[in-house]
């Protein structure tokens, strides 16, 4: 069980981070983990070499939406690759940041569809806020909230999606609690994130990174799918897709609320 203060101390940490990425996100990018981990490179840059970074989107797909929101974008994948969303499905996502990946998804799912995005930070969202209306999309809406206490009703989403966010939380039972609340029977649970290899002690996890540079708190794979099937997820998959520190990658996850 992880205390109210220590649930603060974790958000403001974040708050603070992404109050400074907001600020210098011009020069330097990031609504994700890369440049928390001081790795940024630049607007220029596709990505760092922490692995994080916009080169996980293809460019057709980065040409479809704001600049700002782009160079706003510093997570550790492309959860939409992940997702395979549909016409006139309804989409959250967790952490939006400056909004690439809600954009993004608010095409694919089309008129019918709609997509949120939750983030806790008023200069993110006031950013994504910025680049919606940049976009000229209509089909979105942005929350202020947290992730692990989602406002949104039960069953009302067909997919959940996150690009490198859930790593931050330090209460992630409740984030996976909270995800398959909100999803319907059947609903996809598709995110990238950074997780451990097996063997890595939280210690271990510790020395190789900041929290908010998405390191010390990532689980490992054992513990996300621990986790997801705590929380009545089936169907899981989590696929390793590259190496963002020593024995920690970005990953591909995958799960299904049952029916």
């Amino acid at each position: 069980m992880v205390s109210d203060p220590e649930r603060d101390e974790a958000h403001e940490a974040v708050r603070h981070d992404m109050r400074r990425l907001q600020q210098s996100f011009t020069q330097v990018g990031g609504d994700g983990c890369g440049c928390a981990t001081g790795n940024c490179t630049g607007n220029a840059a596709p990505f760092d070499e922490a692995g994080f970074g916009q080169e996980y989107y293809p460019a057709a797909d980065r040409d479809l939406v704001p600049v700002d929101a782009v160079a706003a974008s510093l997570g550790c994948g492309n959860p939409l690759a992940v997702a395979e969303l549909r016409e006139g499905e309804t989409v959250l996502d967790l952490g939006s940041g400056g909004g690439i990946d809600v954009l993004l998804s608010a095409r694919r799912v089309g008129p019918t569809g709609r997509v949120y995005g939750l983030d806790m930070t008023d200069e993110m969202l006031a950013l994504a806020e910025a680049n919606k209306e940049k976009a000229g999309i209509v089909n979105v809406e942005f929350l202020k909230g947290t992730i692990e206490s989602i406002p949104l009703p039960d069953s009302s989403m067909n997919v959940v999606i996150s690009n490198c966010v859930i790593n931050l939380s330090v209460d992630k039972p409740a984030v996976f609690s909270e995800t398959f609340r909100v999803l319907i029977p059947g609903g996809r649970f598709g995110v990238t994130d950074v997780v451990a290899e097996d063997h890595l002690t939280p210690a271990d996890r510790r020395a190789r990174g900041e929290f908010v540079g998405c390191i010390a708190g990532a689980l490992t794979m054992a513990e996300y799918r621990e986790g997801l099937e705590a929380a009545g997820f089936t169907d899981i998959e989590i696929v390793s897709t590259h190496q963002v520190a020593e024995e920690m990658h970005s990953a591909i996850v995958k799960a299904v609320k049952s029916r």
